[in-house]
């Protein structure tokens, strides 16, 4: 019951972890002279809401205590009692049984050192702690410490004065800041995007079952927990078990990418939009299409399989379980591995945390193969009802092979935006996915086929229905190419309409007017005294082509943006290099430095120093003088967006009128 709660709780932190640059708790120290040879140095972390941090003191059995480390002690200083704590709150932890003892809101750890080497001048201290909502992050915090008041900086590096300089630059002063959180809008699409992301996942795991590598091992599975057991009641236990482990092991496939939030909020975008990482993922892609065609087969190490499957037969109880379904995962990986590639790329488009996405996204992934493996174990009478293995399988896979190719070239077209390349306008990549889905038809007809199709023989009504649905397809890619259709039902897939073959007059959404430098826009916006919309975008963001397309598109939404807003789009993901004159360092308050080279670094810095966010889309409206005029809005629908602007321009003109 422990190992559920658990897993629930690290379930729901991930939907809820906070997208922001800085650690939920900032640190920071004091040093206070009391002799010669003796100091007082205050450790202080300012946590944020709904967090908690543990004391060094808090009960043996729950979550690990607050622990200091502090270098060189006995050697060139010594402590002086006990490191004393501020007020602290004693909970009973339901999970760990024990009285827990931790911080809210403020930590202040007070120590009190005698130096042993008058000469010493800096001290490091090391802080272990886990800060934690509804589940702990292990982190640690180094302390330089310097005794003459003279200061540290963090990673023992200096800024130079252009870099400070220009750090100070980006950061703006912000009038009316605590609007930007107050609506609660931009929170109003994250969930539901959320279960979006799971039914996919979910969808995924179905599609995966009609897979050969994972359907045949349904009778396995019933053989192996038929020997297991002949109690009934323990025969269920032993199949939700089986269930809740091929849940829980595509879940801890999610969790590396969540060490990559807690370095930089900007790191998972960085590396969804880098213009080699998406090239990759093109020939991964690539790779994959080919082997559901039938060229060559995708299999892990057969003594992985070996090892796995001796396991699960010798270890008895849940553990023997455990190895069970890791069995299946290992098995089923020539076929799953290219749709869980398919789920780890897609994610990275979606809006939102990439991490927390692809946690979701693997949690309905492994439900979708958990259900139908634990009924079947729980009820193997159940099998006679399955339809036997065959040719359809094999059509399935060719079919998952076009829509991998189709994804490929979405990956290739991510590259070509972000990388300025200008190769794969929305009218080449139209005509691929025209061509692709164009085969699919032909092939689900009959018209030819790949190496592992067996004779040809008469089509099922399922095969053809699909093949109607993909000809369908196909021609309202057609429709789209030539403008005779807007392919909204596609919004944020192809290339941007302004990215096109046909030369435009403007280069930004719907053909508007937009300033993509802050300053430049501000300026103008001031000239002209109205109010501007600051929108955060990416040019591999597929919400904000959804909102560009869906929202912006609206007729009363877009003459809101053309007469009556100064829209300065600022693009995170932009990879072009900055001038050199431009390059700098950039010191959070947190210590860490970060290299901006690019123009989507400078703008993702720029987003997360003045406005605690690091998605995309993200809109928030200015008046010329920098008050802020509205909450912070995401993505929504057309309504809430056109009364959004409204809102913000009335505020405006109010303002004009005192």
């Amino acid at each position: 019951m422990r190992l559920l709660v658990l897993f629930l709780g690290l379930f729901v932190f991930n939907l809820s972890v906070a997208q922001t640059d800085a650690d939920p708790a900032v640190w920071s120290h004091e040093v206070n002279k009391i002799s010669d040879t003796e100091y007082e140095l205050v450790f202080k972390g300012k946590i944020m809401d709904g967090w908690h941090v543990y004391s060094q003191y808090t009960a043996e059995g729950g979550s690990l205590p607050s622990e200091f480390t502090f270098e060189k002690a006995g050697e060139d200083y010594e402590l002086v009692g006990k490191t004393t704590e501020s007020e602290t709150i004693v909970e009973y932890s339901d999970i760990f049984e024990v009285d827990e003892t931790f911080f809210k809101k403020e930590a202040i750890f007070t120590q009190k050192i005698k130096l042993l080497n008058p000469e010493v001048r800096q001290i490091s201290v090391n802080l272990f702690y886990q800060i934690c909502k509804e589940v702990c992050i292990p982190k640690d915090y180094l302390f330089e410490i310097s005794l003459d008041g003279s200061g540290f900086v963090a990673e023992n590096k200096s800024l130079d004065e252009r870099s400070v300089a220009l750090g100070e630059s980006l950061k703006v002063d912000l009038k009316n800041k605590e609007l930007l959180n107050q609506g609660g809008i931009s929170s109003q699409e994250g969930t539901a995007n959320l279960w979006m992301i799971i039914g996919l996942g979910f969808l995924g795991g179905l599609i995966a079952l009609l897979t050969p590598c994972v359907f045949p091992m349904i009778p396995l599975t019933v053989s192996f927990f038929t020997k297991r057991t002949q109690n009934k009641s323990k025969g269920i236990r032993d199949a939700l078990l089986y269930g809740f482990f091929i849940v829980l092991i595509y879940f801890l496939l999610s969790l590396p990418f969540h060490l990559f939030n807690s370095v930089d909020s900007q790191i998972l975008n960085t590396i969804a939009t880098n213009v080699w990482l998406n090239v990759f993922f093109f020939v991964i892609f690539v790779f994959f299409a080919f082997s559901f065609f039938g060229y060559y087969e995708l299999t892990l190490p057969s003594s992985w399989v070996n090892k796995m499957d001796a396991a699960s037969s010798k270890v008895g109880g849940g553990l023997g379980i455990f190895f069970m379904a890791l069995t299946l995962a290992i098995v089923s990986f020539s076929c799953t591995g290219p749709i869980l590639g398919g789920l780890l790329g897609s994610t990275t488009l979606a809006e939102g945390n990439v991490a927390t996405n692809l946690t979701a996204g693997m949690v309905g992934f492994g439900l979708a193969l958990a259900l139908p493996f634990a009924l079947f174990a729980m009820f193997p009478a159940w099998l006679n009802s399955l339809p036997k293995s065959g040719g359809w399988m094999t059509t399935v896979k060719v079919v998952l092979g076009f829509l991998e190719l189709a994804l490929a070239f979405k990956f290739l077209s991510n590259a070509d935006l972000v990388g300025n390349w200008g190769f794969l306008k929305r009218e080449i990549f139209l005509g691929i996915w025209i061509v692709l889905f164009i085969l699919t038809t032909l092939y689900l007809f009959g018209v030819f086929k790949f190496p592992h199709d067996g004779p040809k023989k008469k089509h099922s009504g399922a095969r053809k229905v699909t093949g109607l649905v993909s000809l369908v397809f196909s021609v309202y890619l057609i429709l789209g190419l030539f403008n005779v259709t807007s392919l909204k039902l596609l919004s944020g897939f192809p290339p941007p309409s302004f990215y096109s073959v046909v030369e435009t007059e403007s280069d930004c959404p719907l053909g508007l007017d937009c300033y993509k430098d802050f300053e430049e826009g501000v300026a103008y916006a001031q000239e002209v005294n109205k109010p501007i919309l600051l929108d955060f975008t990416g040019w591999a963001c597929v919400n904000c082509r959804k909102m560009e397309e869906n929202v912006w598109s609206d007729p009363n939404v877009y003459a809101l943006l053309k007469e009556e807003y100064v829209l300065i789009s600022l693009y995170v993901d932009d990879r072009k290099e900055l001038p050199q004159d431009e390059k700098f360092e950039f010191k959070y308050d947190s210590g860490r430095i970060k290299s901006i080279e690019t123009v989507g670094q400078k703008w993702g810095t720029f987003q997360t120093i003045n406005f605690n966010a690091a998605s995309q889309p993200y809109y928030v409206i200015l008046s010329p003088n920098m008050e802020v005029l509205n909450d912070a809005v995401q993505y929504v629908d057309v309504e809430t967006y056109e009364a959004w602007l409204k809102s913000g321009l009335g505020k405006h003109q109010l303002s004009m009128n005192k």
